[in-house]
C-alpha cells in the first residue's frame, strides 16, 4: 500500500525556507567570487555545467524517490546489504527528499546557473568589448535553458524508469558518507510499508 502520509510539518516548512535563503545566498556569493577570482572562460564554463548537472542530479533523485517502492529493499535489508536500510529511509520520507531535491537544491542550482551566466558575459565582454551584449545574453540564457531543461527531461524519463536503481545507489552512498563520517543519516524507522 502507499505511504500517502506527509513528513512535512510547518517547522519544517519554516526551517527548509531559511534554510534555502541561507543556502543560496552562500552559494551566490562563492559563484561571484570564483568568477572573479578565476578569469578564466574555459573554467567559469565548466563550473557552470557543473552547477547544472547538479540541479540535474538532484531532480533525479527526487523523480525517483517519488517513484520507487519500498518493498524490494526488504530482502535486500534481510541480508544487510549495504544501502537497503538508507534507501528504505528515503522512499519513507520521500515527499521532504523530493522536496530537498527538485525545489531546494534545483531551484538554487538554477538561481546559481543564472547568475554564473551573467558573470560569464561580462567576462567575454571585458576580454572582447566590441562583442554584442544583447545577443550574449541571448545566448546564453537559451544555453542555460537548452541544458537544464533537456538535461531534466532526460533525467526524469532515466528516473521513472530505473526509480529503484537510483534510490539504492543513492543509499549507498548515504551507507558509505555513514561508515566514513560515523554519522547515521537513514535510521532505520518503524513504519508501515510501501509495495
Amino acid at each position: 500500500m502507499a505511504n500517502t502520509k506527509s513528513t512535512v510539518s510547518r517547522r519544517y516548512v519554516f526551517f527548509i525556507g531559511a534554510t534555502s535563503f541561507l543556502l543560496a545566498v552562500a552559494f551566490f556569493w562563492l559563484s561571484e567570487i570564483l568568477a572573479i577570482k578565476l578569469q578564466n572562460l574555459f573554467l567559469s564554463f565548466l563550473f557552470l555545467v557543473i552547477i547544472i548537472l547538479a540541479g540535474i542530479a538532484a531532480d533525479i533523485v527526487g523523480t525517483s524517490v517519488a517513484a520507487a517502492k519500498e518493498a524490494p529493499f526488504h530482502a535486500k535489508g534481510a541480508k544487510k546489504v549495504a544501502g537497503a536500510q538508507e534507501s528504505v529511509f528515503l522512499i519513507r520520507n520521500a515527499d521532504r527528499v523530493a522536496n530537498i531535491c527538485n525545489d531546494v537544491i534545483g531551484d538554487i542550482a538554477g538561481t546559481l546557473s543564472g547568475a554564473m551566466g551573467i558573470a560569464l558575459v561580462l567576462q567575454i565582454l571585458l576580454r572582447w568589448p566590441e562583442a554584442e551584449r544583447v545577443v550574449l545574453n541571448m545566448l546564453m540564457t537559451g544555453t542555460i535553458a537548452a541544458l537544464t531543461i533537456g538535461g531534466k527531461a532526460a533525467g526524469k524519463r532515466l528516473a521513472l524508469t530505473h526509480p529503484n536503481e537510483i534510490i539504492f545507489l543513492v543509499g549507498r552512498i548515504i551507507a558509505a558518507w555513514n561508515r566514513l563520517s560515523g554519522m547515521s543519516v537513514g535510521k532505520k524507522e518503524k513504519r508501515r510499508s510501501r509495495d
